[in-house]
């Protein structure tokens, strides 16, 4: 590849400081050179082709920029400020690092003093009218777990961040796994129902923050964006969408003061009105206590539990009408479907195309949203023979899809610290198909 391109980029960017704009260009002229000296490329290297790539500015980014992007996206299409409450922990921390970079955008950061405290900042921040959000991997969403149910209760708009790692205890805290799916979903004391929302690639990251918050808001809950260590430190290209194409989001206030109750429910959405502390004829009463639906009164009427209970449950259950189905890359009517979720997705896509080529045919599909499924998923899956769900755990997708829809799913399952291989993808594949 020719070097005139990154000569001008060093140039440039160095041209105030031009002895360092020489060592750089001196450094990859001398890397260059040592490659063709040791004869390094024996042969042609394939190049990725551009044929099909969408038109536009890229630019490298890994999924935890990706976060803090879409976060700070989020908070100014929604016009609140961004409060992001943390404590440092792998491999969640950069988030923070990426955010408190970015004061100038009415984003402001606290690194609390351990975990409680800082899901009780998010918590305090939501209730007082901010883009609120937190971040941790499985140790660290132990021990909010408590206070993530109270947000749930007040029903306080919130993402929470799972950046997944190998487990359990401290575990492998630099490697990576997909194994707090249960936690995330079940990990919590009561019923206690909260969105789950996994993105596939660093890139896609961008997008799913921007849609979690979206979802926080709309539905009034604490939502979970489920990434992993892989897909955190990975990078891809990322074109850089125009600031129109995404859409402001809807807050819902109380309305008129002389009918205003803290809990009283949009149709659709069954979310209460985001009311802010101080605002003359919306006072109320928010806790941890069980709710009578509606006025927001403590109470301990059985009825009143099951009711509220109900309704919180059936709040999350609606998310699924507002977002998009299921998409399955099926061109032959196969009768193998392979379903992924979170960072698994290259290594099977890819494994999927390299068995195509070799005449096996077969579908892919993978999961974004985890709870609520998308509404369609049922009847997809019952279109396949044999389903195959690749997951880094030993088996927690396929042990909610056998319960949600009582079939029988093959797992391939790895608990290494490691992303799959594809050749492991697609020798499962091949192996499946000659039985």
């Amino acid at each position: 590849r020719p070097l005139e391109t990154t000569e001008k980029f060093y140039r440039k960017k160095f041209s105030k400081i031009p002895d360092i704009a020489d060592a750089n260009i001196r450094a990859l002229r001398a890397g260059y050179n040592y490659g063709l000296t040791t004869e390094a490329f024996q042969s042609r290297t394939r190049i990725a082709s551009r044929k099909g790539i969408k038109k536009g500015k890229y630019r490298r980014i890994t999924g935890n920029e990706a976060v803090v992007y879409g976060l700070a996206t989020a908070a100014k299409k929604s016009g609140l400020p961004l409060f992001y409450g943390s404590y440092p922990i792998t491999p969640a921390s950069s988030i923070l690092e990426g955010l408190a970079a970015l004061k100038n955008f009415d984003i402001r950061t606290f690194q609390a003093e351990d975990e409680i405290s800082a899901m009780g900042s998010a918590i305090g921040a939501s209730f007082g009218g901010c883009l609120a959000v937190t971040a941790s991997s499985g140790p660290g969403i132990a021990l909010k777990s408590e206070s993530i149910n109270l947000a749930v209760v007040m029903e306080l708009p919130m993402v929470i961040i799972n950046v997944q790692r190998g487990g359990p205890s401290t575990g492998l805290p630099t490697k990576t796994e997909q194994s707090d799916l249960l936690q995330v979903l079940f990990g919590r004391n009561g019923e206690s129902p909260i969105p789950v929302i996994a993105p596939a690639t660093p890139a896609e990251c961008f997008k799913l923050t921007i849609e979690a918050s979206r979802i926080a808001i709309r539905h009034m809950t604490p939502v979970f964006l489920l990434s992993d260590g892989y897909i955190a430190n990975s990078s891809e290209p990322w074109l850089i969408p125009s600031s129109h194409e995404i859409s402001k989001f809807e807050i819902r206030r109380g309305q008129d003061p002389n009918t205003f109750q803290p809990y009283m429910r949009d149709p659709d959405t069954l979310s209460r009105p985001w009311a802010l502390p101080g605002t003359a004829g919306f006072e109320h009463r928010v806790g941890g206590l069980g709710k009578q639906d509606v006025t927001g009164n403590v109470s301990y009427d059985p009825n009143d539990h099951e009711e509220i209970v109900r309704i919180r449950a059936e709040k999350i259950n609606k998310i699924a009408k507002f977002m998009p189905e299921i998409e399955v890359d099926d061109p032959d009517d196969a009768e193998l479907l392979v379903l992924g979720w979170g960072g698994t997705y290259g290594a099977i896509r890819e494994a999927v195309r390299q068995c195509r080529g070799s005449e096996i045919n077969v579908a892919q599909g993978h999961l974004r949203m985890i709870k609520p499924f998308p509404s369609n998923l049922g009847e997809v899956l019952s279109k396949f023979k044999q389903v195959l769900v690749p997951e880094l755990n030993t088996g927690q997708l396929r042990l909610l899809l056998q319960s949600e829809f009582n079939g029988s799913y093959e797992g391939l399952n790895k608990v290494q610290g490691r992303p799959f291989k594809i050749n492991e993808i697609s020798e499962k594949i091949r192996s499946i198909i000659r039985k």
